[in-house]
């Protein structure tokens, strides 16, 4: 008998559902995301060895309220520190490329045997936008997977960029929309479209006065060190 493919994010959120009290909604994105809200496709990305999740800012008070969540946390990554798997990269939504309604167009990930867990990831326009911050050929080849999958035409990126949120930090915005021309030009490639946009209407729609004055004058910056809530294992 053929063995089953490795999943590692199912593991790591089977072992944090066996820790938590009550219902929990967590919205998953990076390859743990890819690897659950796919299908069989996302299997591919079943051997990534920690679980991405996003914080929404309209829920942070409750979420920070919330003990048996982070005593879950503690507890499963102490539980799997020995097999290297870890649940401890959660970000607030500001600190994230995605559009202003992101929240409301979450896409659920079918249930699968969790007694409290509710899974679900960003829409595939969102998602892609939460991979456009670190010019990474790995997430370029997640980009090509995402618009494949969710067959994203360029004009439904070119919407998804004209109504991204500005990122806290200029210099992962930078990196943003330095990124939008290479993401643009990939869709075309996977999912042709006649509605395409011309290179230079989508330039000006998408950037903004706004920010092309800033980065005109923004001074060079240091990386933050703090991008990013940690939880220790």
């Amino acid at each position: 008998m053929a063995a089953l493919p490795v999943n590692n994010p199912r593991r790591i959120l089977e072992t944090l559902d066996s820790y938590l009290e009550r219902e929990t909604r967590i919205v998953l994105f990076g390859r743990a995301a890819l690897a659950l809200g796919f299908g069989d496709p996302g299997a591919r990305f079943g051997k990534t060895q920690d679980v991405d999740a996003i914080l929404p800012t309209v829920e942070m008070a409750r979420i920070e309220a919330d003990a048996q969540f982070w005593k879950a946390i503690e507890l499963t990554n102490k539980s799997l520190e020995p097999s290297g798997l870890y649940l401890s990269h959660l970000f607030a939504d500001r600190q994230i490329a995605l559009t202003a309604g992101w929240l409301d167009k979450i896409v659920a990930i079918p249930p699968d045997d969790f007694r409290f867990l509710k899974l679900f990831r960003p829409s595939s326009p969102d998602l892609i936008l939460t991979k456009m911050m670190r010019n990474d050929r790995e997430d370029l080849e997640d980009i090509r997977f995402i618009i494949s999958q969710g067959n994203i035409t360029r004009p439904q990126l070119e919407r998804a960029f004209a109504d991204a949120k500005p990122l806290e930090s200029l210099e992962l915005q930078k990196i943003f929309i330095g990124m939008q021309p290479v993401v643009r030009e990939i869709a075309p490639e996977i999912c042709p479209s006649r509605e395409d946009v011309s290179p230079s209407e989508s330039n000006s729609r998408s950037i903004g006065e706004k920010w092309q004055a800033k980065f005109a004058k923004a001074p060079s910056i240091e990386k933050k060190n703090e991008k990013e809530r940690e939880i220790e294992p």
